[in-house]
């Protein structure tokens, strides 16, 4: 089953100014760790302890450098002073959130140390990360992991292995890509071909804090087109609110011989539609991978040498599906099992048998939804072009019972 693409921008902050002394290392003289990690709208959490004391949930981000944590209420309870606060700016200047910084910070993996740490805190958790993954996330850890380690992802297994850099050796199986790592953020390059056969050597962040496949900035270069038929659409989150931009396919993408995508979808985002701390930078880059293309491998980043391993599992054949019910479904209350539709694409068959924004789904093909965690009913939501799907909803206290099929629109 794919799920609907959701891209979580997470790569927007960045701080130049304030980058701490920092020290990952393994515990008890280990050569390497293997922790177990949950996945989430193809994105990757794991669980970690802030200050010895407090369990927290972030997710593991190539496009962050320092650690973020999502909501100040967390470090208030520990009463973890700041050395500074400052004004997260939007685009065109506009103000969107305050922010603090703490130095001398503990987040702690199981069998790993983490001492003096830089982490970045919100004052409130715009991005509403907790609601659109269905499950409590804290924050995103980023640059300073990958660069102490050679990191290994198992989506399939659901295993991160931490190696010390001296100890690793290159996996026979696994096919090895240049990777270049600038600013922190680690770029590949990848052979696009668009639908009127023209092509672009496309140099590519490998976003493991996006759930999206693959996205193209038209804004980039002219060489970047825009495949017909596409589909307007909220292609993500951020600070600044709702990314928009256009939905199509591709004729291809290649990152090796041995590694290529026939008709995968592509998201096109419109200009000045997001913040990105690449955006104002000097970085050079066409667009991302994000968590649907790379959750096809087992992944290996090797920063020191500047490669990246890849290994396709069992999903890398499966069809590359959008949104089949047209719906963003988000989780809400207290123990996020109440599920609120948060927009319905019209044009889609569930807005043409009158499914709305606000509608609250109790049961799907009359199993009560409970139970069921988001990823579960996402799964439901996309399982299949043409299956149909009932839902009952309530809808101001009235309860609605509403069938429609699940289709694709590009």
């Amino acid at each position: 089953m794919r799920k609907p693409i959701i891209l979580i921008i997470l790569s927007f902050l960045l701080i130049n100014s304030v980058f701490g002394q920092y020290g990952y290392s393994l515990q008890e003289d280990q050569k390497k760790v293997t922790i177990p990690f949950s996945v989430y709208n193809n994105l990757v959490v794991v669980p970690l302890i802030l200050n010895s004391r407090l369990p927290l949930k972030f997710i593991l981000d190539t496009g962050v450098r320092n650690a973020i944590l999502t909501e100040k209420t967390y470090t208030d309870i520990l009463n973890i002073p700041y050395a500074r606060k400052f004004v997260i700016r939007g685009v065109g200047g506009e103000q969107l959130i305050e922010a603090y910084l703490a130095t001398s910070i503990s987040l702690a993996l199981p069998g790993i140390n983490g001492s003096g740490q830089t982490l970045l805190i919100l004052d409130e958790d715009l991005i509403e990360l907790r609601n659109f993954m269905g499950t409590d996330v804290h924050g995103m850890l980023g640059y300073e992991l990958f660069s102490r380690f050679v990191v290994e992802i198992n989506y399939k297994k659901r295993l991160l292995t931490l190696y010390d850099p001296e100890f690793f050796k290159p996996h026979k199986r696994f096919t090895v890509i240049p990777m270049e790592v600038e600013d922190t953020k680690p770029f590949i390059y990848s052979t696009i071909t668009f639908d009127d056969n023209s092509t672009i050597n496309a140099r590519l962040l490998v976003d493991t804090g996006a759930s999206h496949g693959l996205m193209l900035d038209p804004a980039s270069s002219e060489d970047v087109v825009v495949s017909e038929p596409t589909i307007d659409a909220v292609i993500g989150r951020g600070l600044g609110g709702t990314v928009e931009g256009q939905i199509g396919r591709i004729e291809q993408m290649a990152i090796s011989e041995e590694i290529v995508f026939d008709d995968p979808i592509a998201t096109f985002p419109y200009p000045n539609s997001y913040m990105d701390s690449l955006i104002n930078s000097k970085v050079v880059r066409n667009g991302s991978i994000g968590g649907s293309i790379l959750s096809r491998f087992t992944l290996i980043f090797d920063y020191p040498n500047e490669q990246l391993y890849l290994k396709k599992n069992s999903d890398f054949n499966e069809p590359f599906y959008y949104n089949l019910s047209g719906m963003t479904i988000k989780a809400i209350g207290a123990q996020l099992n109440n599920f609120e539709i948060e927009e319905v694409r019209e044009g889609s068959d569930a807005y043409s048998k009158g499914l709305r924004t606000g509608d609250l789904i109790l049961s799907i093909n009359g199993l009560s939804v409970k139970d069921m965690s988001l990823d579960l009913v996402n799964g439901y939501l996309n399982s299949k072009p043409n299956r149909r799907v009932t839902l009952m909803v309530s809808r101001q206290g009235d309860h609605k019972r509403i069938s429609f099929k699940l289709n694709s629109a590009i």
